[in-house]
């Protein structure tokens, strides 16, 4: 889907500095090296199977499906891979690619944590230093997050720019990359950011879809029609959906942050409500007002409070291999909790928008047809904040 520009449709490209240009340069002429090489795919599914935890399971949610009485509904469990997330493939996958090159130190960006996490776990488990940027606004709101990643060994660099969120924290990033590319590979922990990064974010991530596409021949008097992921930069969705994106009967819904909700300007509904423009390296769907200036984001979701969207992602918007649907932080919070309570499963905020969006679903489809819901990470994270903000009056009830 993306051609030697980098480009998917219109979307993508390299929108950086031209000290930049030698990185990006190196970093895709060693993938597509690599992708190829069968002692690094060997070395990367063993890590995957071995370390990570895969394949993971795509479990019946039983109850879940009995409460809509309708479609069957199965849980696709990123959320029991090592470190709780499905960050972790990538993380392993570019940690592995990383030393190859010979770089001895890892810098990262983080909004939930989860993906900072997952790099600082390959970064002690590959004996290699590591510098994750995180908004001060979210280690406010995932010290949980932050406290692992320095148990881990990592350098923790606050960023009060901006609204001192993950898009701050992606241009901090960026910035102290460009000054140490020599010894540096840069992680970029979803399918944004300039060529190669979503494609290689995205190769890493389709085992996701790949495993869903094996798992799903073993359901019986079952049809896969619905995928369902939540979208931010959009890495579990485009893990997700990629290995169905030529099957036109099985429907790809990605599903955004409408924050406060979409006629106020607290949301992160970039495909939704954004136009086209640049952000951190690429040409792609965000949010932004008459004069190109990117907007700030919000959601209750740390790790969807993200102004712009993987430029894949746009062009299946475009294209109409997906469709893209936002629900707001009070619906998200009510799948939080019917998780939890229905399935004894706590999930995380994010993944809890693509459990959110079941609500319009699921009325919607037959007896016996398939749902897939990627459940991309755990919910520990979000407890204390969740259970901060039910202090607060903004309660949820299944």
């Amino acid at each position: 889907m993306s051609n030697k520009r980098g480009r998917f449709g219109p979307y993508g490209g390299q929108f950086v500095p031209e000290t930049v240009m030698p990185a990006l340069i190196e970093l895709e002429e060693k993938y597509e090296e690599l992708k190829k090489d069968d002692s690094f795919q060997q070395e990367l599914h063993a890590y995957f199977n071995e370390y990570a935890g895969r394949p993971t399971r795509l479990y019946f949610a039983k109850q879940l499906t009995e409460h809509y009485g309708r479609g069957k509904i199965y849980l696709k469990r990123e959320d029991l891979l090592h470190t709780g997330a499905h960050k972790i493939n990538n993380a392993l996958g570019q940690a592995l690619l990383a030393r190859r090159m010979g770089k001895k130190q890892i810098v990262a960006e983080t909004g939930a944590g989860q993906h900072g996490v997952a790099c600082a776990t390959v970064a002690a488990l590959f004996g290699m230093k590591c510098k994750v940027f995180m908004g001060a606004e979210d280690i406010e709101r995932q010290a949980l997050n932050v406290f692992r990643m320095r148990l881990l060994g990592t350098d923790v660099v606050p960023v009060t720019s901006g609204t001192g969120t993950l898009k701050d924290a992606t241009s901090e990033a960026i910035r102290y990359w460009a000054t140490h590319v020599s010894d540096t590979h840069y992680i970029i922990g979803s399918v944004v950011g300039p060529h190669p990064y979503p494609m290689i974010v995205r190769d890493f991530q389709a085992v996701i879809g790949e495993e869903v596409k094996q798992e799903v021949t073993q359901l019986v008097d079952a049809k896969l029609r619905y995928l369902v992921a939540c979208v931010g930069g959009g890495s579990n969705a485009m893990g997700l959906f990629y290995a169905f994106r030529h099957e036109k009967d099985v429907q790809k819904l990605g599903v955004e942050a409408a924050g406060r909700g979409l006629s106020t300007s607290a949301h992160a509904a970039s495909l939704t409500l954004g136009s086209p423009g640049i952000l951190h390296g690429a040409f792609s769907y965000l949010l932004q007002d008459e004069d190109g200036q990117v907007i700030p984001a919000y959601s209750v979701s740390a790790g969807l409070d993200y102004p712009g969207v993987g430029p894949e992602h746009s062009y299946f918007k475009d294209s109409g291999i997906a469709s893209y649907h936002a629900v707001t932080d009070e619906a998200a919070l009510a799948a939080f909790e019917r998780l939890a309570k229905i399935e004894g499963i706590i999930p995380a905020l994010e993944s809890s928008h693509a459990l959110a969006y079941l609500e319009e679903l699921m009325p919607k489809t037959q007896i016996g047809e398939v749902v897939v819901v990627c459940l991309s990470g755990r919910g520990d994270k979000d407890v204390q904040h969740v259970a901060n903000i039910m202090k607060e009056g903004l309660s949820c009830h299944a």
